[in-house]
């Protein structure tokens, strides 16, 4: 059959960067620790570096190439970082609201996806989900200006670099990208609500406090039957007469950073 190209639905592009997740990584644990969200990214630079050849000569010809160790390297921009990051870019909280730099860095992972267009659903098509781990940020430059007639926000910019991870059967990694639109449905949906997390049933029981119940977490109910409304306490002391209620929330999910062997267990499952 002879090739065809530019078919309807087959013009593709990738664009954009979204959802991005930040583990960070518990040297007491052992383990990256539970993932918060990332606002303000603008871009991700992915630079692979490494294999480069090297030519060896022999019996007065090229014999064969020798190719150096492939490395990953990253470059995050964006307009602002969440608390859990500063550990990651040398700073250490000396007080509430209080800041030191030049501080151990510590190890990082981040998750996030790219839109996948083509010519027939645009944006729609799908996406792409890239989790790169083993990161460690340079210190980096942070340029403020004065307030002008062409206001601009500050863009922070880190260079990364990352130590791979073990993959069974395969050589270790920093990287894994995940493509929605060649993958199991119903597989990627379970990989994105380990990694991002998923909202549980929730529930409301009465509770008995011993103190008090703003301290406890405890909650109270306003409105009627079907419309209830539950609102954190703020009473320090138990009010006669008034009923507390307790929060549960069962069948969630933990926002938590997936290595490239469990993600492997997921999509090998029946």
């Amino acid at each position: 059959m002879k090739l065809k190209w530019d078919e309807t639905g087959e013009r593709l592009y990738e664009t954009g960067v979204d959802s991005c997740a930040l583990y960070v990584y518990d040297n007491d644990a052992k383990a990256y620790g539970t993932g918060v969200a990332w606002n303000g990214i603008s871009k991700v630079t992915e630079k692979p570096t490494g294999a480069e050849a090297k030519a060896i000569y022999a019996d007065n010809i090229k014999y064969l190439n020798l190719f150096s160790a492939e490395e990953f390297e990253a470059t995050i921009n964006a307009y602002m970082y969440p608390d859990e990051f500063k550990q990651c870019d040398g700073s250490a909280d000396l007080g509430t609201g209080v800041s030191i730099g030049q501080q151990a860095r510590k190890t990082f992972a981040l998750a996030y996806k790219t839109i996948l267009g083509n010519d027939t659903e645009n944006n729609d098509y799908g996406y792409k989900l890239h989790i790169i781990y083993g990161c460690m940020c340079q210190p980096s430059q942070k340029e403020y200006s004065t307030v002008n007639d062409s206001p601009e926000a500050n863009d922070f910019s880190w260079e990364i670099k990352t130590t791979p991870v073990n993959v069974e059967g395969f050589k270790p990694t920093a990287t894994v990208i995940i493509d929605s639109t060649k993958t199991d449905e119903t597989k990627l949906q379970t990989i994105i609500d380990k990694l991002y997390g998923k909202n549980g049933t929730v529930s409301y029981t009465v509770a008995t406090p011993s103190s008090n119940p703003k301290a406890e977490g405890l909650y109270e109910r306003s409105g009627s039957a079907g419309s209830y409304v539950y609102t954190l306490t703020e009473d320090t002391t138990i009010e006669s007469g008034k009923t507390y209620y307790e929060k549960t929330e069962t069948g969630g999910e933990t926002p938590t950073l997936l290595l490239p062997d469990d993600i492997k267990d997921i999509l090998d499952a029946a």
